[in-house]
């Protein structure tokens, strides 16, 4: 392949035009025009076509733009990597992926020990569901995936879980939420609007067997894949909400709502999923310090 074609391809793509590419470039239209068209022969897809005056990428299209990402995205940092003065600190590079249904507050308080370490640290923070951060790791595109449940043997991905710590749950509620409640905790949650965590989250089948167990019918409002929306719900007052036991003082000052009650019974853990069984990594070394020794109790 001719990386220069499939460059000149990725900046007409960005720019959205040959027009606007070739002005980037400082080549002529017909010059750019003809080179697209040689990597499109060389291919055997069309990888634009025409929408009006204007082009548009084809399926074909879409799906080399995702590849030439990549590859010139790879080429920056590369560049980047080597231009650095010897004399210059090197920077860590430390990739990982939060899987989506664990709290925004508690991915930051497990994730800021890395960026306290003596060596500067870039961060690449990205967020999906758990099956999909899994297969990064396996193609090491991530360090590390911190999840709210554990690789499971039945995953063909070979990593190692490392146990971070676990919480009890509190249930919050605003305040004119709790003034419609009656009976002490639990027994007032009967009837009760309340907001739930959605189907993926390790709690929800816990808190649905807790409620059976307690004979507690709560109204439920909504569920939600997103505890901060879920929070942000809750803070309004639409509901009785759940959240990490570790993260109530923080819920309580930043939200405005009271703790209406505990639960050790509702119980969430966090996983660190890396490739190493043995941790070296200095930042998966800091994070799982720092989780065991003073965020969770083990």
């Amino acid at each position: 392949m001719n990386f220069k074609h499939l460059y000149y391809f990725w900046v007409a793509a960005k720019a959205g035009g040959i027009m606007r590419a070739g002005a980037q470039l400082h080549t002529t239209p017909q010059t750019l025009s003809g080179q697209i068209k040689l990597l499109e022969s060389w291919l055997g897809r069309r990888l634009f076509r025409k929408s009006g005056r204007e082009l548009e990428l084809t399926e074909d299209g879409r799906i080399a733009l995702g590849y030439a990402d990549q590859i010139f995205g790879l080429g920056a940092e590369l560049e980047s990597a080597l231009r650095q003065s010897k004399d210059s600190k090197k920077i860590l590079e430390f990739r990982v992926g939060i899987a989506d249904s664990v709290a925004k507050s508690v991915a930051y308080r497990l994730l800021e020990p890395a960026l306290s370490l003596p060596e500067p640290v870039r961060l690449i923070g990205s967020e999906g569901k758990f099956p999909d951060l899994l297969a990064q790791l396996a193609l090491n595109r991530l360090d590390l995936v911190i999840a709210d449940e554990p690789l499971s043997k039945r995953v063909s991905v070979k990593a190692f879980n490392h146990p971070l710590g676990t919480t009890a749950m509190s249930f919050f509620a605003a305040p004119q939420v709790q003034a419609q409640l009656v009976g002490e905790f639990p027994q007032c949650l009967n009837g009760a609007p309340m907001l739930i965590q959605g189907a993926a989250s390790s709690v929800r089948q816990q808190l649905e067997g807790w409620l059976t167990r307690h004979q507690l019918y709560p109204r439920i409002v909504a569920e939600f894949d997103d505890g901060a929306l879920m929070t942000a719900f809750g803070r309004e007052g639409r509901g009785v909400f759940m959240a990490p036991t570790v993260l109530e003082a923080e819920t309580v000052a930043q939200f405005g709502v009271a703790v209406i009650g505990r639960s050790r019974e509702l119980v969430e853990e966090f996983f660190a999923v890396s490739v190493e069984r043995r941790i070296t990594h200095p930042c998966v070394a800091a994070i799982t310090h720092a989780a065991r020794g003073q965020l969770f109790s083990v």
